[in-house]
């Protein structure tokens, strides 16, 4: 671990002045650091596709102009063109899709599965006096001011808009509720935006609390109501250090969720960004970037301390080279990574079914409230934290809840720096042709993929991490690597609950048909590469049974250098792979590939 080294000569210094300067360079350094960092936590970044309610001509563009294709939590996919209990090839239609669309984890108290939700209905309770003012409508500028409220129903609609409270970063803000409602000016029952319809438009936020003179990281999960309802119990408010560097993650069960001020600077207030361009999709983000700078820069002076991710014996270790071996994976790792990773968030609500009104998921409130279910979202993070590390006797890197009484809880932050700590061989980092990083027409776009990374605290695009995660590498690492992991470890997964029964019924079944349709949705076969995957689906379209030819393959365009085939060729081996561990993901975020690189999207 970096800790600050001083040269040979100081260390054999004898006097007085010179041993007390080196340690008092370390938190003097590190001061200066965060201090740039504390002094732009509070300023502006770019944000796009945002709205503020105290603003309504400056509304920006409506989720539904730039909706990115083949969204990777989308609903249940179709995973094949044909009809019931059928063998859906690797090269079958391509689904619309993704597997770890509902990647959620009802807890062991959910009565019912979310999706099964009805639409919200008129009874819901008035909203306090206290609620935040009705949003503007949230249509791009060119959208007339007049359009029709009807074209989002709650039979078609995918979108949705999120209200995010003043001073987002604050205690007060953490612990005022995020309203759920409709896009461009609908209301919550029009457009099927609501908390009871969770299953299907369920929105989440989640945040990471960094207190920089301790390095202590705390996990806060500010509540979601539907705009309109109360919340069933107060949310605790949370006490932050002095000095708290807070980044908030969202997630969405539905297509596109943007982000409205609740007040004309709410979102400037954030650093809160969804897209860029036009919107991820699913997941948006306030102070990302400034969080993760921060964090790195206090794990390379030893202040944050994330843990090593562990091993297993129960993994079968596979790929060779390109493999982990018995390593506990991470949301890194290609072994479990899908077309859209790092994505959604590991939030728990609780929902009374008949009032319409959530709560936070606590102890104090599981038991003080009856009859209420849980709501998850379909997550990247909710699979490996809840799904995979229990079905291999791992365990993920968890902080105190400040709403739980401290209980343990992870979240998709901390998800990240365990990644960063424990950076594999070939990491996964996301790539151009993720569907949320494409641009409005589809393309790739190298700045909206940086801006991306740079939320969850991944380095900007290079040559050094094309070698893996070029579009044409990422998919033939992807199924080089996953492929035979899944395989070798079949019996280990099947034995594991489903985290979505319409896809695979079983934990194996889900993560083959999960793989099938990432490869789809990612245009795989554009590389000349063939979809390793075939199910046996029954008659609502999940996965009965899976096979997965674990014959390596090279992407066309790729050469040697992204993993290849025998042991990843060109620097797929070795220590991290020439990869960057997070000690130079730090040094690179202080230098050419900070903020501003990955705004332009530039490289290292």
């Amino acid at each position: 671990m970096l800790s600050g080294h001083r040269s040979a000569g100081r260390r054999r210094g004898n006097s007085r002045a010179a041993r007390i300067a080196v340690p008092l360079a370390i938190p003097m350094a590190l001061g200066l650091t965060l201090g740039i960092i504390l002094a732009v936590s509070s300023g502006n970044t770019t944000t796009i596709q945002q709205s503020a309610l105290g603003s309504c001509a400056s509304a920006a563009a409506s989720a539904d102009d730039a909706t990115p294709t083949a969204s990777a939590d989308d609903a249940t996919p179709t995973a094949s063109a044909d009809a019931a209990t059928t063998t859906a090839s690797a090269d079958a239609a391509t689904t619309t899709a993704s597997a770890d669309a509902d990647a959620a984890t009802p807890t062991a108290s959910a009565a019912a599965p979310a999706g099964s939700d009805p639409a919200a209905g008129a009874s819901a309770p008035a909203a306090a006096a206290s609620a935040a003012p009705a949003p503007c409508p949230s249509g791009s500028a060119s959208a007339a001011a007049s359009a029709p409220a009807a074209q989002a129903t709650a039979t078609n609609n995918a979108n949705c808009d999120i209200i995010v409270p003043a001073n987002p970063l604050s205690a007060q803000g953490l612990a005022t509720p995020y309203q759920l409602t409709g896009p461009n000016g609908t209301s919550p029952a029009q457009s099927g935006c609501t908390m009871v319809n969770s299953g299907a438009l369920g929105a989440f936020v989640q945040a990471t609390i960094l207190n920089p003179r301790t390095g202590a990281l705390s996990v806060y999960n500010p509540l979601v109501i539907t705009q309109g309802t109360t919340p069933a119990v107060a949310p605790v408010v949370p006490k932050l250090p002095r000095g708290a560097i807070v980044t908030i993650d969202f997630g969405f069960n539905g297509t596109t969720l943007t982000q409205v001020g609740a007040t004309a600077n709410a979102l400037a207030q954030g650093n809160c960004v969804n897209g860029l361009g036009s919107p991820f999709g699913q997941q948006s983000f306030c102070n990302g970037t400034n969080f993760f700078r921060a964090a790195y820069a206090l794990m390379a002076f030893g202040r944050v301390r994330v843990p090593r991710a562990g091993t297993s014996a129960k993994i079968v270790p596979t790929a060779g080279r390109l493999g982990t071996g018995r390593q506990c994976p991470t949301v890194r790792n290609f072994d479990m990574v899908d077309q859209d990773q790092s994505d959604n968030v590991t939030t728990v609500y609780l929902l009374n079914p008949t009032t319409g009104q959530t709560a936070q998921d606590t102890a104090a409130n599981e038991a003080n409230l009856t009859g209420t279910r849980a709501l998850t979202n379909g997550s990247d993070n909710a699979l490996i934290d809840r799904f995979l590390d229990p079905a291999l006797g791992c365990t993920p890197f968890m902080a105190p809840d400040l709403a739980n009484n401290n209980t343990p809880a992870t979240s998709q932050a901390l998800d990240e720096l365990l990644a960063a700590r424990n950076m594999p061989r070939v990491p996964a980092l996301v790539p151009e042709n993720n569907p949320m990083t494409l641009d409005a027409n589809g393309n790739l776009d190298p700045a909206k993929t940086n801006l991306y990374r740079a939320e969850v605290g991944q380095p900007a695009i290079s040559p050094a991490n094309d070698r893996f995660d070029s579009p044409a590498n990422y998919c033939q690492n992807m199924i080089n690597i996953q492929g035979p992991f899944l395989m070798a470890n079949q019996a280990t997964f099947a034995a594991g609950p489903s985290p979505v029964a319409a896809v695979g019924d079983n934990l194996f079944t889900f993560l083959a048909n999960r793989l099938l349709m990432s490869f789809d949705n990612l245009g795989c076969k554009n590389f000349g590469l063939t979809n390793p995957v075939q199910v046996v689906l029954d008659g609502n379209g999940a996965a009965m049974s899976a096979t997965i030819n674990t014959t390596p393959q090279q992407a066309a365009g790729a050469g040697t250098n992204g993993g290849g085939t025998n042991g990843g060729g060109n620097g797929g081996g070795g220590q991290g792979g020439g990869v960057q561990g997070w000690q130079q993901i730090w040094q690179q975020w202080q230098g050419r590939s900070g903020r501003g690189a990955h705004q332009r999207g530039g490289g290292m």
